[in-house]
């Protein structure tokens, strides 16, 4: 079915009181699908509305209304950016939010456990018998990889595009997992897609960082042929990323993979040799949508084949270095990703707690200050990734190993890097800050983090006052 009217493709999938529907957040901040669909199921005064979507953005105001109104019970998401997490710290929800991973999505999907009645896909352009890719037509967004569970496994899956082709090269998402199709003028903005800085640190601190994170690297024997890589989007990362890259380069290496979130600095790396594949299940920038389009050594993946815990063939498993961040780390190596020091939720796992247990070396960077406040606490406000999936803590005034690598201890017995214990290093950060005041976590429990696997972990409260 293929329609231009919206209240048509509703009428279609029959919506109704505890509808489960779900969203994927490939346009980010630029996404106009999550809001055109919520404010029509509210328009119809549906009430009780299960939401899987895999990530919430300060675009996504109507999910606010949703709020105020108590139309949605229950919430599950994998990252949470921007004024939704202080809506919900005031209005709350009638059921419970669970904050899932990248990977625990995808599984949780395939399992059933996350039962979409209908999934609400936003696709660049499709052909009318419902092939879609997020590569073709005017507003591309590039990989879809975080809503293919949803269309194979949903009950009902809707397209949405404002670009439908005779053909689709390539299709990502195929035609028979497909039901309707809606046409619209505009599915987002590109633009709004580009995610973290996307540009490399110039600040003297976060540079230290990048340089003693190489010089780890190369000191523990890993920067070697066929290794393969995953980093983020912020400054500090992309700094390590470049560095990493030019060293391969000096040593006359070349990366096995790189994967998770692409952006144009593992392109380049691709474009000069340095990185033999690309492995991509979410764009984080115009020029890495680019070269998935028209490299055919930048290929394209889904949720579960990157990620999900249960598929043996996950790309992470063969992960050799991940370079995460952190908003806390407490003496235990547990990080948390998830809230900030008062319990306001700023972000989610994402592939977080995914990558750091599969990767042969999960290292976290950060500041040892973050906005005068220490990096390291005694116990964090909310455990993201658990501290037996993080090996190594580099701040610009000291590196700590997790004692459970007693291969890293032996090696680096000799360096000459700044390795102290993770108790000697939140001394540092209290002489520069003063000793924090603990403020435990209060009022109404709202929600959990999951595992990867499924099981509960640390709760989400609403505060009071």
């Amino acid at each position: 079915m293929i329609s231009k009217s919206l209240e048509t493709l509703l009428d279609f999938v029959k919506p109704s009181d505890g509808m489960a529907c779900s969203f994927h957040h490939h346009f980010r901040n630029g996404d106009n699908v999550l809001n055109m669909v919520m404010e029509a199921l509210m328009d119809r005064d549906l009430t009780n509305l299960e939401l899987y979507p895999s990530g919430i953005f300060p675009v996504h105001t109507s999910l606010i209304r949703a709020l105020k109104e108590n139309r949605i019970r229950n919430l599950t998401t994998n990252y949470i950016s921007g004024p939704f997490a202080d809506a919900l710290n005031t209005y709350g929800l009638t059921g419970e939010l669970t904050m899932q991973t990248h990977g625990g999505r995808a599984r949780a999907i395939i399992e059933g456990e996350n039962a979409i009645d209908v999934a609400f896909i936003a696709v660049s352009a499709c052909d009318e018998k419902g092939n879609a890719t997020g590569l073709e037509g005017d507003n591309v967004c590039g990989s879809l990889g975080y809503a293919i569970e949803d269309a194979i496994h949903a009950k009902k899956t809707i397209l949405i595009t404002d670009t439908i082709q005779t053909t689709i090269t390539n299709p990502q998402i195929r035609s028979k997992w497909v039901d309707g199709i809606l046409h619209v003028p505009s599915i987002g903005d590109p633009r709004g897609i580009v995610s973290g800085t996307l540009s490399i640190t110039k600040d003297p601190l976060g540079l230290k960082i990048a340089r003693d994170t190489i010089r780890f690297l190369d000191e523990s024997g890993m920067i070697e042929k066929d290794v393969s890589f995953q980093s983020g989007a912020g400054g500090i990362s992309l700094a390590i990323t470049k560095m990493f890259t030019e060293t391969l380069e000096e040593k006359g290496l070349s990366a096995s993979f790189f994967t998770g979130g692409i952006t144009k600095h593992h392109v380049n790396a691709l474009e000069k040799g340095l990185v033999k594949d690309l492995y991509d299940v979410q764009c984080f920038d115009l020029d890495a949508i680019r070269s998935l389009r028209e490299n055919p050594r930048h290929h394209f993946m889904s949720a579960s084949d990157y990620a999900n815990p249960n598929n043996d063939h996950r790309k992470i498993k063969d992960l050799s270095i991940v370079i995460l961040g952190a908003a806390e780390v407490d003496l235990d190596f547990n990080v948390n990703v998830t809230t900030d020091s008062s319990g306001t939720i700023i972000g989610g796992s994402g592939g977080h707690s995914d990558t750091a247990e599969d990767a042969a070396l999960s290292i976290i960077v950060s500041p040892l200050l973050k906005g005068r406040m220490p990096l390291i606490k005694d116990r964090v406000t909310s455990i993201t990734t658990p501290g037996q999936s993080v090996d190594v803590i580099i701040t610009e005034r000291g590196i700590a190993i997790n004692p459970k690598r007693h291969d890293l201890l032996e090696r680096f017995k000799n360096t000459t890097l700044p390795l102290m214990s993770i108790e000697s290093l939140q001394k540092k950060a209290h002489a520069l800050s003063g000793v924090p005041k603990h403020s435990p976590a209060k009022g109404r429990v709202i929600g959990h983090i999951e595992s990867r696997h499924g099981q509960k972990g640390d709760a989400l409260y609403r505060k009071e006052g």
